[in-house]
C-alpha cells in the first residue's frame, strides 16, 4: 500500500508572490500547495467568477492523495463518491467485458480513494480552500496581456474593467488551459490542433434513470468510432454522462449546445439499454477535442506552463484533471525547495513532470483507438478484455494510480 504523503512548509515567503493564471482545478491546487509550502500567491483569473462546466470528473488516487495532504479530505468525502467497480460493457449489444474493483480496493492497494466528483463541487472545494489562506490573492475579471521577465521577478500586464495594471512576482505559472496567453510570452505560439473528437457531456437525476444505471458503480461502453462513460455524482443523486464520438468537425470554444437527434443518430445501432440512458439526459453540451504536439519547453526563466497549458491530455484514460494536480504538488515542491533560484526550481519541475505527462497522454491516445475500434480488431480487443480479469486490469494501472509526489527538491 503506498502511503499518502504529508506536504510540509518547506521554506520561508520571499518577497515577491508568485503569480498564477488562471482559476481553474490545476491553478487553484498549484495555488494551495504553495501556500501550505509558505510562499505567497497572486491567482490571476479573467472571468470574473468561476463556474466550471463539464459536470464530473473522476479522481484517481495519484490525484485524490494530493488533495486529502493538503487538507481536503473531509470536504472532498462529503462532496465526491466513490463507486464499487468499473464495469465494461460492448455498446452494440451491452455484453458485460469484464470489471474492475474500485473503492475499498483503490484504498487498499493505493492508500487513497478513487473519487468521483461533480466538477463544482471540486471548484467549490478548492476556493473555499484558497480564500481561507491569507497568502493567497484572487484577481478575477483581468485577462494576461503581456509578460516580462527581469533578473530578479517577472512583471504580468493584465487588463480589466477598470483598466490595465501590472503585477510584479517570482516567476508567472500558466495554468491558464489548452488555448494559454502565457505560452506567447514564453515565445511559444503554436496553436492547438483538432484530433477528430468530440465529447456530449450531460447529467440525469438518478430519478429519471433506468434502474439499471441507478448503482454505485462506473460504466464503460465501447464501440465503433465512439465511447461511453456514466457514474454517479453529488452524493448519487446525479449521473454523469460523457459520449465520445470521432467526428471531422470542429468549433472553437469551450462548449456548445448539442443536438439529441444528431446524437441519437450517431448512436442508434447501440443497445437499447444505453440508448434509454440518452433520451433520460435533459440536455447535452459538446467539446470539440483539441491535441498538440509536445512543447518544446513548459518553461522559460521565471515563466512555467501546468495543466493543459503544458500538456493537454485526451479524456480516454480520466487523467486531464489528475495531471494537472500532480503539477501542482510537484510545482510546489520545487519551488520551496529551491527557493532562491527560481528558473532552476522550475526548470527542475519540468524535468520532474515531463516524462511522467507524457507517457500518460501517449496511455490516452493509446486508449481512443482502442476504446474506437470496429470489426475484427474490436472483436480481438473484446477477447482480451474478457480474459484480462479485475485484478489484471487492477495491476496494469500501478504506474499511473500508485505515483507519489516529492516531499521536495533541493
Amino acid at each position: 500500500m503506498t502511503k499518502t504523503p504529508e506536504i510540509k512548509a518547506l521554506a520561508q515567503d520571499p518577497a515577491q508572490p508568485v503569480l498564477i493564471a488562471g482559476a481553474g482545478i490545476g491553478g487553484l491546487t498549484a495555488a494551495l500547495a504553495l501556500a501550505r509550502a509558505g510562499r505567497s500567491v497572486v491567482v490571476i483569473e479573467k472571468r470574473t467568477r468561476v463556474e466550471e462546466t463539464g459536470a464530473g470528473i473522476q479522481l484517481s488516487p495519484n490525484a485524490s492523495r494530493i488533495l486529502i495532504a493538503l487538507g481536503l479530505g473531509p470536504a472532498l468525502s462529503r462532496a465526491a463518491g466513490e463507486p464499487d467497480k468499473l464495469v465494461v460493457r460492448r455498446g452494440l449489444d451491452g455484453s458485460r467485458l469484464c470489471e474492475m474493483p474500485l473503492g475499498r480496493s483503490m484504498r487498499e492497494r493505493f492508500g487513497a480513494p478513487y473519487y468521483v466528483v461533480h466538477r463544482a463541487d471540486l471548484q467549490t472545494i478548492l476556493l473555499d480552500a484558497v480564500r481561507g489562506m491569507a497568502q493567497i490573492r484572487l484577481v478575477f475579471g483581468r485577462s494576461i496581456l503581456d509578460a516580462r521577465t527581469q533578473s530578479d521577478a517577472v512583471e504580468v500586464t493584465a487588463e480589466g474593467a477598470s483598466g490595465v495594471e501590472t503585477l510584479r512576482g517570482s516567476c508567472l505559472v500558466g495554468a491558464d488551459g489548452l488555448w494559454s496567453r502565457v505560452a506567447p510570452a514564453m515565445g511559444d505560439s503554436s496553436e492547438p490542433i483538432f484530433c477528430g473528437y468530440v465529447a456530449w457531456r450531460g447529467t440525469v437525476p438518478v430519478e429519471a434513470a433506468p434502474k439499471g444505471f441507478q448503482k454505485p458503480e462506473t460504466g464503460l461502453w465501447v464501440g465503433p468510432d465512439a465511447h461511453v462513460v456514466h457514474y454517479p455524482v453529488r452524493g448519487g443523486r446525479t449521473i454523469n454522462v460523457v459520449a465520445v464520438l470521432n467526428d471531422r468537425n470542429s468549433e472553437p470554444g469551450w462548449s456548445r449546445p448539442g443536438d439529441p437527434a444528431v446524437f441519437g443518430e450517431r448512436f442508434k445501432a447501440w443497445t437499447p439499454q444505453l440508448r434509454a440512458l440518452f433520451e433520460a439526459v435533459p440536455e447535452w453540451q459538446v467539446w470539440s477535442l483539441f491535441d498538440r504536439p509536445p512543447r518544446k519547453s513548459w518553461t522559460k526563466g521565471r515563466i512555467a506552463l501546468l495543466g493543459d497549458a503544458a500538456h493537454p491530455v485526451l479524456p480516454f484514460l480520466a487523467q486531464g484533471g489528475a495531471c494537472a494536480i500532480e503539477d501542482a504538488a510537484v510545482l510546489a515542491a520545487c519551488l520551496a525547495g529551491i527557493l532562491h533560484d527560481v528558473p532552476l526550481a522550475l526548470k527542475a519541475y519540468e524535468a520532474e513532470r515531463r516524462p511522467r505527462a507524457s507517457e500518460i497522454q501517449s496511455a490516452a491516445r493509446r486508449n481512443g483507438q482502442i476504446y474506437h475500434m470496429a470489426g475484427p480488431m474490436a472483436f480481438a480487443r473484446d477477447l482480451v478484455m474478457t480474459k484480462a480479469g479485475g485484478e489484471r486490469l487492477l495491476r496494469r494501472y500501478d504506474w499511473l494510480y500508485g505515483w507519489v509526489p516529492v516531499a521536495k527538491r533541493g
